[in-house]
């Protein structure tokens, strides 16, 4: 347990940082389960639409600290890919 008071609020500010960023986390899943089901259900432009939506979502989290770059980019890449290839 934190001692100094220094630490206590350290302690409160990770508590806060943790709660924000599992909110974005959570609403940036959302957008890509988004495009997941999309792609499922084999309708392209209900896809096209959802990853579109979800692109500045993703970067949103990383201009935020939530997700590295290169995590970003690979997803995007691997959703554009399967969403390209819906025939």
């Amino acid at each position: 347990m934190a001692n100094t008071p220094q630490a206590k609020k350290r302690a409160r500010q990770n508590e806060a940082r943790f709660q924000v960023n599992k909110a974005r986390r959570s609403r940036i899943r959302t957008f890509l389960r988004k495009v997941e089901e999309a792609i499922e259900s084999g309708d392209k432009a209900a896809a096209d639409t959802a990853l579109k939506a979800a692109q500045p979502e993703l970067m949103r989290g990383v201009t935020k600290g939530v997700y590295h770059k290169n995590t970003a980019s690979r997803k995007m890449s691997r959703l554009s890919a399967r969403v390209k290839s819906i025939a």
